[in-house]
């Protein structure tokens, strides 16, 4: 009876042991999803194997400086082996490092301040357990201009825009929307880029996720009203968006959102890709449905061919000939795009017409198309239009033919209205996008605080104030 009991002891406790490894094992895999719905990859590994997982070592480029990741492995010199998982919450949902250190907002982590509980257990077993040491000090370090390298000055920015809690479900939705909700608002982080930003690049009040400026490219509208947002496009357009990074007929992703799709968004579950659409066409969705009187900027255009108008205008040995923005367009684009802007019968050469980009309101993401092409590797395709900016293997084009270019596409296959591009706006583009309010100032910072420090001190107060009584209210 002894030798019996004693087995049978000997089984519990490996049995036990063996199911809390797979418990274990759960957690981690649980948190790598969570990772991945995050986009941590996205900034923590430099793309395309030029990198380890989660070493840093990616420049992120913001208006006000290159920021470098960091590694957030869990080495034990270099990256975040010793931290606690509360160490790991606070940086993770705080901005703060286990040593005090701020981070800057490059870092979502005024949107990540929503992640629940539970999925902050997980994500620290991932980080800690799943992810291989890497223990190498960093090649890059941020060195941002001052006053913006005084990283302290993160905890005043955070009273106007961090500081949230962990996500509770909304009463006014349901079940799949709450999950969609959850996603969108924490781990997608998709008011970051599609959110404007005011003078203190923090999210501007009342215009969650109305479109916004991430460097040259504009991240659209992505609420429920059927002619600016995406309120027009069925539930299953939206996900397979998402998945894929093409819809026919309605859009295609490039630039950040084609990073967010070739490394977050197509991992996701259908079911979370579902709950995502379900919330969106929730927000600021009209109250009841009616046709709208414009149309939406995946409905404008037309297919025009444009050849007839062109051909046989020079002899055979004419060279420097393609002056006018339909000439340029059938020496740069209608191989691919056709001479009447259909796309290929596939589309993945993109029609023009009944197009996200022709038919916004600006021409900002038609220039940055051009001068920056599109690259995205989603569901075993690689999707590649060459840029046209310098160092293109194809041509260079003048900021004078991206605007005629740009003019003529939009006129002919997009929304007319947008068709007011200048030199000035390509080298906007060109440039890295608008120059934000911040930036512009920060040259004269030093001397305005040589000269009257205090009252800077007070005036900056005041408008900190200002803005957080206006964001309660």
């Amino acid at each position: 009876m002894k030798i019996t009991a004693l087995s049978a002891l000997v089984f519990a406790s490996l049995a036990g042991g063996a199911i809390a490894q797979t418990a274990d094992q759960d957690l981690i895999e649980r948190g790598k999803y969570i990772a991945t719905m995050g986009d941590c990859a996205a900034c923590h590994t430099q793309p395309r194997g030029a990198g380890k997982p989660y070493a840093g070592g990616y420049a992120i480029a913001s208006p006000l400086g290159t920021i470098w990741s960091t590694n957030i492995t869990p080495s034990r010199e270099y990256g975040i082996g010793t931290y606690t998982e509360q160490d790991f919450s606070d940086a993770v949902r705080k901005g703060v490092l286990k040593d005090g250190t701020h981070l800057y907002p490059a870092m979502p982590y005024d949107a990540y301040a929503g992640i629940t509980d539970a999925d902050m257990k997980a994500l620290y077993a991932y980080f800690m357990h799943g992810v291989a040491p890497v223990d190498e000090p960093p090649a890059q370090v941020t060195e941002l201009p001052f006053p913006f390298n005084l990283r302290f000055s993160m905890a005043a920015w955070n009273l106007l825009y961090a500081g949230g809690k962990p996500f509770t479900p909304d009463a006014g939705l349901n079940a799949q929307e709450n999950r969609g909700k959850y996603i969108v608002d924490t781990l997608g982080h998709c008011a970051s880029c599609h959110s404007p930003r005011g003078l203190l690049m923090g999210s501007v009040s009342g215009q969650y996720l109305r479109g916004g400026s991430v460097g040259p490219w504009y991240a659209p509208d992505i609420t429920g009203d059927p002619v600016h947002g995406i309120g027009s496009w069925a539930n299953e357009e939206i996900a397979t968006y998402l998945k894929t990074g093409r819809v026919a007929g309605k859009a295609q992703a490039a630039g950040p959102m084609a990073e967010a799709v070739e490394h977050s968004f197509q991992h996701m579950a259908d079911d979370d890709l579902g709950a995502i659409a379900a919330y969106l066409k929730t927000v600021n969705a009209p109250a009841t449905a009616s046709t709208p009187s414009v149309a939406s900027r995946t409905d404008m255009g037309q297919p025009v061919d444009v050849e007839p108008g062109i051909r046989g205008l020079f002899p055979e040995n004419a060279h420097d000939s393609l002056k006018t923005g339909a000439e340029l367009y059938s020496g740069y684009c209608a191989s691919c795009h056709q001479p009447n802007g259909a796309g290929s019968r596939n589309q993945a050469y993109p029609s023009l017409f009944h197009n996200s980009v022709t038919g916004a309101a600006s021409a900002t993401n038609l220039i940055a198309t051009i001068l920056y092409g599109v690259d995205r590797e989603a569901g075993g395709d690689h999707v590649l239009m060459p840029h046209f900016n310098t160092g293109s293997y194809v041509a260079v084009l003048t900021d004078q033919e991206i605007a005629d270019i740009s003019n003529f596409v939009m006129e002919t296959y997009g929304n007319p209205n947008a068709a007011k591009v200048t030199t000035a706006d390509v080298q906007v583009v060109r440039d890295g996008g608008p120059v934000p309010f911040l930036a512009k100032v920060q040259p004269h910072i030093p001397a305005l605080m040589a000269t009257g420090g205090v009252a800077a001190v007070v005036v900056l107060a005041g408008v900190i104030l200002l803005v957080r009584r206006r964001r309660i209210a």
